[in-house]
């Protein structure tokens, strides 16, 4: 039988992955989840820099990580600069400070198009379970498991939640936009 709730659930996972990369896009303001992408070389593994340390943001354009091992710090310190968000930490024994400047326009330009691409990006894996599900629909047509009326409304259903999803992704697309270009 035929199964439209798992490719929602793929279609969320999807979207679940797209919205984790938009908080870690750097906006004006400092958030801890800017450092979610950025992974360390330490204990010969590569961890993410909350497994390292303590983030916090002591005011709204500075993040501090506490580093817990100083042997450490340097290596938080060079994958932080490696990174393409554009900040330059400030080391004060296991404390680095980083200082999140205030967007420029053409920062603000180049952030735009990169999350509407990261948005097509979404989309496009979105369409791709769309396919993905009709694909597995005509299979079962075709082994008579379903009928073609079936077929028809199963098709309508998927492309259904895909709309939803899309949408989603254009709202949230927006929402990152406007919260960017708010200075």
């Amino acid at each position: 039988m035929f199964d439209e709730k798992s490719y929602s659930l793929k279609m969320d996972k999807t979207i679940e992955i797209f919205s984790k990369e938009l908080s870690s896009l750097r906006t004006g303001r400092a958030n801890a989840s800017m450092l979610d992408l950025i992974k360390v070389d330490v204990y010969g593994q590569q961890m993410p820099i909350n497994q390292v340390g303590s983030i916090t943001t002591p005011e709204p354009r500075m993040i501090n990580i506490q580093v817990w091992d100083v042997n450490n710090v340097t290596l938080v310190d060079a994958a932080i600069q490696k990174s393409d968000l554009g900040l330059n930490p400030q080391i004060d024994g296991q404390l680095i400070r980083l200082p999140v400047p205030e967007l420029n326009e053409e920062r603000r330009t180049e952030l735009k198009k990169l999350i509407k691409s990261i948005g097509e990006k979404c989309k496009v894996s979105i369409r791709n379970i769309r396919r993905e599900g009709n694909e597995d629909l005509k299979k079962l047509l075709k082994s008579k498991e379903i009928s073609e009326d079936d077929e028809k409304s199963y098709e309508k259903i998927i492309q259904s939640i895909t709309d939803n999803h899309i949408k989603s992704v254009d709202d949230k697309v927006a929402l990152k936009e406007k919260e960017i270009m708010t200075v």
